[in-house]
């Protein structure tokens, strides 16, 4: 298809403020006049718009708490009213009065939010991390905990992963006995009710870990799977999801009489340092003595896991760079950080697997002459790059593709320093023509970790980029 853009068309500043601030009722007539160029700055804006439009619409709803009138008098909250007069439901009303009214006890939260620098959920985690600190930490380290925080959660790059991540390790540092939200299994909610019209509604609420068993459960039999002559699967994912949890369940009760799931021990993956791992010695050398080959003495080891940080000093961690850092905490490929705590409990029950790392924390690899990638070097690229390694690119490991930087049919060994994991998305992206718009390429760092080199037509300076989508 062939677009022409006309000699009238609106164009630059005034064609972005033209759309923004119009009405959105035949915008797609008007974008379609517009050169990509216009039509990006438009998104970007209105982002921009929707995040000051939230931080409005929160203080204005926390000023209606503090000072209502009898209209607002007539709910049971502002929440409750504000989802009466829109089309918002109930509970999103009330999580929107709720964080206007915590926010004003965090006067340095409240202003990042309301100046654009911190979505709603950003501002809603730090907000509770700061209602409830760990137990063990003390009074005067919350600001710096906040700032790290808040650090965290700015910018164009931040994400609710790398905040998760942040929020783990400074639970990590002044941990308790208390489990955190994440791993609390006290909370676990499944509910499953019959609906009128004969059909079940299910609903639940599960921690980290049971999560990141059923997200592990359910993955590849939720895959889309195209028809015998090719043509692509046109489920939804939610379809899907559907589809592989009544196989799930089909297969467990095919099995029922015998309690065999066909699978080993645990159906679960988590990434921590060994070192870490081996302070709770007992676990460790129990579980390594039960598959013969873990080891807990080098940490430069990985026991069926991979993080690590160096030590945190509390004056610091205003200023710690959360992309470059190994957190000090376990991770998961689906549900992202788990505590060390509950990642020791895990391992003692576990079938370990090892890691050899070096001194930059990359794996190793002496295995060249292979084409395909071996089982034991994919679980060594789950462990470096935790999912797609392109930047910004969300997909975990399951869904992912071990590409050939050079590739093998022109001398690229299969060696770590030549694999990485991609979605098939950017598997493709990578694979196009030289000369392709938008080309990108893939170079491994003297770090051992792959950066990405985006066309000038993205980044005239073409500087190399690294996922922080995972830390």
């Amino acid at each position: 298809m062939t677009i022409n853009i006309t000699d009238d068309a609106v164009t630059g500043e005034d064609a972005v403020a033209d759309v923004v601030n119009s009405s959105a009722v035949g915008v797609r007539a008007r974008l379609w006049r517009l050169h990509p160029t216009d039509v990006r700055e438009i998104a970007i804006a209105a982002s921009a718009e929707i995040l000051r439009l939230e931080a409005i619409r929160v203080a204005a709803l926390d000023t209606l708490t503090l000072n209502p009138d009898e209209q607002v008098l007539c709910y049971r909250g502002t929440g409750e009213w504000l989802a009466h007069h829109t089309m918002l439901q109930i509970p999103a009303g009330r999580r929107i009065a709720a964080l206007g009214k915590a926010l004003r006890s965090f006067p340095e939260i409240e202003n990042q939010f309301d100046t654009g620098d911190l979505t709603f959920e950003h501002a809603a985690l730090i907000v509770a991390f700061c209602e409830s600190p760990p137990k063990a930490m003390p009074d005067a380290a919350l600001p710096y905990c906040r700032d790290t925080l808040l650090a965290a959660a700015s910018g164009t790059e931040a994400t609710t992963v790398k905040l998760r991540y942040a929020i783990s390790v400074l639970e990590h540092m002044f941990e308790s006995d208390d489990p955190p939200p994440s791993e609390d299994t006290d909370r676990n909610e499944l509910r499953i009710s019959p609906t009128l019209n004969g059909r079940v509604a299910v609903r639940g609420d599960f921690d980290g870990v049971t999560g990141e068993m059923l997200l592990s459960a359910l993955s590849n039999l939720s895959m889309p799977t195209p028809a015998t002559d090719g043509t692509p699967d046109k489920r939804s994912a939610a379809t899907r999801n559907a589809d592989a949890m009544a196989e799930l369940i089909r297969r467990y009760l095919d099995n029922a009489a015998t309690g065999i799931d066909g699978g080993q021990r645990p159906h679960l993956n988590v990434h921590i340092n060994a070192k870490d791992l081996a302070l709770h010695r007992e676990c460790a050398s129990t579980a390594g003595h039960s598959t013969g080959d873990a080891s807990t003495s080098d940490g430069d080891d990985l026991d069926t896991l991979d993080l690590g940080m160096p030590d945190l000093d509390m004056q610091d961690l205003d200023r710690q760079d959360l992309d470059r850092q190994d957190l000090d905490v376990g991770h998961m490929p689906w549900m992202g950080p788990l505590s060390v705590g509950r990642t020791r409990m895990i391992a003692c029950d576990c079938m370990l697997s090892t890691v050899l790392l070096d001194e930059n924390g990359a794996p190793l690899d002496a295995s060249p002459l292979k084409r395909l990638v071996t089982a034991a070097q994919r679980t060594a690229l789950i462990a470096r790059d935790k999912g797609c390694a392109f930047p910004g690119c969300d997909c975990v490991p399951a869904w992912t593709d071990a590409h050939h930087i050079k590739h093998w049919a022109k001398g690229g060994p299969t060696v770590m320093d030549n694999l990485v994991l991609l979605c098939r998305s950017h598997h493709t992206l990578m694979h196009r023509k030289p000369g392709y718009t938008g080309q990108w390429e893939i170079r491994m760092g003297t770090d051992h970790l792959p950066w990405f080199i985006p066309p000038p037509g993205i980044d005239p300076d073409q500087k190399p980029r690294r996922s922080t989508t995972r830390l």
